[in-house]
């Protein structure tokens, strides 16, 4: 609720500043109620025109501060510190103008103190707990006594002595009730403040043990998946004259046993040349990726285009899998548009592939795809036996054992290039049967896209 009105330590000093601002515009409001209800309520006789003197200097400086902020020029942490004085100064003058310290409502110097402990260094706040003591200090001794509250008398020469001391009685009573009541609303709001913030502090620091420990899981990996790349370059370099050798045999294969003679052995033979070009068309992207920049493997597509390019490029390897298509968009822009990095698209791919293998054929799999104008939801489903339950709460964020003959790693870099496009992925099984992985992406707002397709 209070999330955009009280200050944070995590974002930047001219941020701070706007809290501030912001801040102190509730602090003036509050200042001229009670000046007001002290005045007109409670009838007390206050040197107004001196206080509403100090409320329009904060209002000056207000002005300035909003004036500053919307300028481009950065703000400095002593230029927040200088500000936060400013505001230690005005809280004296009127804490002077009003009792000095025993005004009951002393207790507004812990706000500076506050608010520097979260907005500045431990430097500047130990100056800020320096300042406000200092004045605390001075107004014990130098101040403008605050007026008493007196009954309504029309001339104490008409007043017997003994009423006059019994009337000074009830004066002082009013006066205590005033400071007591004074006491406990400052205890309230400082028991209030201390909760809020401590409780505000212990948030923040176990939502950054749970960044920091996100940030060691992402860094450990980007580590396996770099060492990953790095064993796949070599593979490809070291399979290149073995593929190369073998497309040399076969070809030779293929003019030894014409296919009019040796029919079933050509036939063969031209399964294992199509699988050693599949093979060395697989080295070529592995290379030809690894040299890209991150702009140039990634390209501005509609989801249409984007899926209909991944589907053509699966059916290419896999032509007897039923497909079942379920394309409902719910945005107002039909034509949501979603970078093509090439790196997503090996990685659902690999899902269909995953989903086609363990499916069966009369059932095929679901490909349900659903966005709107900022996230798109994709969901590949099987009609297999579902993930184990011993891998399916860590599946894809570490390489498991397969029962295949694939290496085990495919969920694992799915899982860390869905992850690193901003997006997120679940691997769920399904209470009726089969298994769904389920993808979230953030799509590209009209103005990126366009930037996008005119690169």
């Amino acid at each position: 609720m209070f999330k955009n009105f009280f200050p944070q330590s995590n974002i930047s000093i001219k941020d701070n500043l706007v809290w501030l601002f912001r801040f102190r515009n509730v602090t003036i409001i509050g200042e001229s109620l009670l000046l007001l209800i002290s005045i007109y309520g409670l009838k007390i006789h206050l040197p107004i025109q001196h206080l509403w003197l100090v409320i329009f200097s904060i209002c000056s400086i207000n002005l300035y501060t909003w004036m500053r902020f919307k300028t481009d020029e950065p703000v400095s942490e002593l230029e927040v510190f200088f500000h936060i004085t400013l505001d230690v100064f005005a809280l004296t003058s009127l804490l002077y103008l009003t009792g000095g310290a025993a005004n009951p409502v002393i207790w507004v110097f812990l706000f500076p103190v506050i608010i520097s402990a979260i907005m500045l260094p431990r430097a500047y706040v130990w100056n800020m707990v320096v300042l406000t003591c200092c004045m605390y200090t001075l107004l014990i001794g130098y101040n403008t006594p605050l007026p008493a509250i007196e009954p309504h008398i029309p001339d104490l020469d008409l007043v017997s002595v003994e009423m006059q001391h019994y009337l000074h009685d009830i004066q002082d009573e009013q006066y205590f009730d005033l400071h007591v009541f004074g006491m406990w609303f400052g205890f309230i709001v400082s028991a209030g403040l201390v909760a809020f913030f401590v409780g505000e502090l212990s948030k923040a620091l176990k939502e950054r043990e749970r960044h920091l420990s996100d940030a060691r899981e992402n860094a450990l990996r980007d580590e396996r998946v770099i060492s990953l790349g790095t064993l796949a370059a070599s593979a490809a370099h070291d399979m290149g004259t073995p593929l190369g050798t073998m497309a040399i045999l076969t070809y030779e294969m293929e003019q030894d046993y014409p296919k009019k003679q040796y029919y079933d052995l050509n036939q063969k033979i031209m399964i294992l040349s199509q699988q050693i070009v599949r093979c060395k068309d697989a080295l070529s992207v592995l290379s030809a990726s690894a040299g890209e920049m991150r702009a140039e493997s990634g390209k501005s597509m509609t989801l249409i285009e984007y899926f209909d390019e991944v589907l053509n490029l699966w059916r290419a390897h896999n032509t007897t899998t039923k497909l079942n298509l379920y394309i409902t968009p719910t945005a107002v822009d039909f034509n949501g548009h979603i970078i093509a990095d090439r790196t997503l698209t090996h990685s659902i791919i690999n899902i269909l592939n995953n989903a086609a293998e363990v499916s069966p054929a009369d059932k095929g799999i679901d490909f349900n795809a659903d966005w709107d104008d900022q996230v798109l939801h994709l969901k590949v489903r099987d009609f297999g036996p579902g993930f184990p339950e011993e891998i399916i709460g860590f599946a894809g964020k570490q390489p498991v054992k397969s029962n295949k003959q694939g290496l085990g790693v495919g969920l694992f870099l799915t899982y860390t290039t869905i992850n690193r496009l901003g997006g997120e992925i679940k691997f769920v099984n399904v209470e009726s049967g089969g298994s769904c992985v389920e993808i979230t992406l953030p799509l590209l707002i009209r103005r990126e896209a366009s930037e996008l397709s005119e690169v």
